[in-house]
C-alpha cells in the first residue's frame, strides 16, 4: 500500500487548527498538529478524528507538544507566533515572532530534513527568511503564504462587485504582505475579460484599498483575534500544489535572487508550485508605476529584515 503524505502544522490556534481541518477534509495527508500548550493539540486534533466517521475522511490525526511525530513530514505549515498585544511595537513583535519561528524551524529541519516549509506567521515575508536562513533549505523548498490569501480577498470584492461566480475571477496580488502588497487589476479577470474594461477605476481603486486593508477589517468586526479560515485554506492550497505536482501558478513570498531587480529578499510574485516546490518564478511586464510599487513594497519588507539583522 502507498504510504500516505504527512504534514505537520505548527501552531494550533484558529490558524493552525483550521488548517488541520481543510487537509483532513481533503484526504491530503495524515496531520500532525504541534503546539507548545499541553491539551490544544491533542484536544482538537482528538475532536477533529472524531469528526472523521461523520464526513468519511480517512486519515490519521495527532496532537504533540514535541517534534518526534512530525518525523520526516512531506510539508510543514508554520503558524506559530504571538498576535500583536497593546502597547507593542511592530518591533517588539517582529523580533519576538523571529525567536519562536527561528526554534519551531531548527526542531523542523532536524526532524524533517526533505520537507516544504509554508510560513504563515507574520510579519510574513520577514518570517520566511527567518526560516529559509534558520533551515539551511534550498529556496525552493522555503516560502511564504500571503498572495493566495491577498488575492483570495480581492477576488471576493471582484465577484461581488460584478455579481458573478467567484470562480470565474482571477486576481493578481504581488509584493510583501500588508499595505505595501501590489494588486494589479489589468492582470485581474473575470472570465478571461480584464476587469479594468469591466468596473469603473473608482471602484476597482476602492477594492483594492480594501483588499490591502482585508486583514484589518476582520480584526476590527472580530475584536479579538484575527482571521483564519481563508489563510489557513491558502497555505493548504499551496500544501495540494506540491503533494499533487499540480504545476499550480500562485502568488507565493519566495527568495528572490534579481527578479523584478529584487535581490535576497521574499516578496510575493506568481510561482509554479510542484512536487519540487518552487519550480518556477514567474516574471511579468510591469508599467513604471507598477514596478515602483513593488519595489517599496520590496523596502517595507528590507527594513524588517535589517531590524533583525538577517
Amino acid at each position: 500500500m502507498a504510504k500516505r503524505n504527512k504534514i505537520t502544522v505548527v501552531g494550533a490556534g484558529n490558524v493552525g487548527a483550521t488548517a488541520a481541518h481543510w487537509i483532513a477534509a481533503k484526504e491530503l495527508a495524515d496531520v500532525v498538529l504541534v503546539d507548545i500548550v499541553e491539551g490544544t493539540p491533542q484536544g482538537k486534533s482528538l475532536d477533529l478524528a472524531q469528526a472523521a466517521p461523520i464526513d468519511g475522511f480517512d486519515v490519521n490525526l495527532k496532537g504533540a507538544n514535541s517534534y518526534e511525530d512530525t518525523k520526516d513530514s512531506d510539508v510543514v505549515i508554520i503558524t506559530a507566533g504571538l498576535p500583536r498585544k497593546p502597547g507593542m511595537s511592530r518591533d517588539d513583535l517582529l523580533k519576538t515572532n523571529a525567536d519562536i519561528v527561528g526554534k519551531v524551524t531548527d526542531e523542523v529541519a532536524k526532524h524533517s530534513p526533505n520537507a516544504f516549509l509554508i510560513i504563515v506567521s507574520n510579519p510574513l515575508d520577514a518570517m520566511a527568511q527567518v526560516a529559509f536562513q534558520r533551515s539551511g533549505f534550498p529556496k525552493n523548498r522555503v516560502m511564504g503564504m500571503a498572495g493566495v490569501l491577498d488575492s483570495a480577498r480581492m477576488r471576493c470584492f471582484l465577484a461581488e462587485a460584478l455579481n458573478v461566480s467567484v470562480e470565474n475571477v482571477t486576481a493578481f496580488v504581488l509584493g510583501g504582505h500588508g499595505d505595501t502588497m501590489v494588486p494589479l487589476p489589468r492582470y485581474s479577470t473575470c472570465a478571461g475579460i480584464p476587469v479594468t474594461e469591466l468596473l469603473p477605476k473608482e471602484q476597482l481603486d476602492a477594492i483594492i484599498t480594501r483588499t490591502a486593508n482585508g486583514g484589518a477589517e476582520i480584526v476590527g468586526l472580530l475584536k479579538t483575534g484575527s482571521a483564519y479560515y481563508a489563510p489557513s485554506l491558502g497555505a493548504v492550497e499551496m500544501a495540494e500544489a506540491i503533494i499533487k505536482d499540480k504545476k499550480k501558478i500562485l502568488p507565493c513570498a519566495v527568495y528572490l535572487e534579481g527578479e523584478y531587480g529584487i535581490n535576497n529578499l521574499f516578496v510575493g510574485v506568481p510561482c509554479k508550485l510542484g512536487k519540487n516546490g518552487v519550480e518556477q518564478i514567474i516574471e511579468i511586464s510591469l508599467t513604471n508605476e507598477e514596478r515602483a510599487a513593488l519595489q517599496k513594497s520590496a523596502g517595507a519588507v528590507q527594513e524588517l529584515i535589517d531590524v533583525l539583522g538577517i
